[in-house]
């Protein structure tokens, strides 16, 4: 926890740091979404009073995966960058059958694309704690887009937004190529069973350009809280105390421009890591300054076998990584 005194003592510090400001637009980040239990429910029935009814698993003939035919997909999200994570997301579709070869009941088009997509995905900490949602609008199927991520085998599709951690955010969405294929099932099936009987797995390649990154204006002893300087280095082991901009929402929250408050204390809602050469350190703390409004503090314990010298340090919030900052090792 912080040291409420301590903390206004180094408000004005703080300041100093946000007014000097960094300019420069927050650079792209690639955020892979591991999917499972990836199920398509097509609407191959016109009776809603059948929907969501039959406890049966069950199966769709290709004949229903016509042309404007519409399916909604639902799977849960298990990880983001090969970090474990909750949630879920949900593709809601409209089938097109694009195709500058068209067989009949295919659809004539310079391009070839299967679907109108309408992506909504909502991300949670592994403890159920909300992050953040990311929404996404375009095609399914056919190829990447020019510039997506090298990864991205197929579909075409713009960021529009996002909510919590992702507020403001945009970019572009793609899909690697599908490791389980995804089970496809009427709309007649009741999704309560769908962890039980199963889907397909595949990653979302969310290409992300945010509209903030965390930055680490400071360094100090978080026993004195002195400035870790190449005369007052740190040590393996030690706690320290970083000060930091854009580490997004908190819980419990405060209304957009309003400044965060000593009672009660105002913990980061997103996973908040810090690497120090490469290493992950062990966070013990991480909040908004009181009296601050984008002014945050996180203690962190360095790794024991860290190498004296220089030491790099890099934050990630929300899988979004920030600068590299250097200090001093003793």
């Amino acid at each position: 926890m912080c040291n409420s005194r301590r903390v206004f003592s180094l408000t004005a510090c703080l300041a100093f740091f946000c007014l000097a400001g960094f300019g420069q637009a927050p650079p792209p980040v690639i955020l892979e979404v591991q999917l499972e239990n990836a199920v398509i429910y097509v609407t191959d029935v016109s009776d809603v009073s059948r929907f969501a009814t039959d406890p049966n698993v069950t199966t769709v003939s290709p004949p229903t995966m016509r042309s404007f035919g519409t399916s909604l997909v639902i799977a849960d999200i298990v990880a983001v960058n090969g970090r474990p994570a909750k949630g879920t997301a949900t593709i809601n579709q409209r089938r097109t059958s694009f195709s500058a070869s068209p067989t009949p009941g295919q659809a004539i088009s310079d391009t070839g694309r299967a679907s109108l997509n309408g992506y909504a995905l909502e991300l949670l900490q592994t403890d159920g704690t909300a992050i953040g949602s990311l929404f996404a609008s375009g095609f399914g199927g056919g190829g990447a887009p020019p510039g997506a991520p090298l990864t991205v085998t197929t579909s075409n599709n713009a960021v529009v937004g996002g909510t919590g951690a992702f507020f403001g955010a945009r970019g572009q969405l793609g899909a690697k190529p599908v490791t389980v294929p995804v089970r496809i099932a009427s709309v007649t099936e009741d999704p309560i069973n769908r962890r039980t009987y199963g889907g397909g797995s595949f990653t979302i390649v969310v290409h992300l350009i945010p509209t903030s990154r965390p930055e680490i204006l400071a360094t100090t002893h978080a026993s004195d809280f002195t400035l870790v300087t190449a005369a007052n280095p740190a040590r393996a082991g030690e706690v320290l105390t970083l000060w930091a901009t854009g580490l997004g929402p908190t819980r419990p929250g405060v209304d957009p421009g309003q400044p965060f408050t000593a009672s009660p204390l105002r913990v980061v809602n997103s996973p908040v890591e810090v690497s120090v050469n490469g290493a992950p350190a062990e966070i013990l703390y991480a909040g908004g300054v009181p009296g601050t409004v984008d002014g945050y503090q996180v203690n962190l314990r360095l790794p024991a076998g860290i190498t004296p010298g220089s030491a790099s340090l890099q934050m990630r919030v929300a899988w979004i990584a920030g600068p590299e900052v250097k200090i001093a090792i003793q």
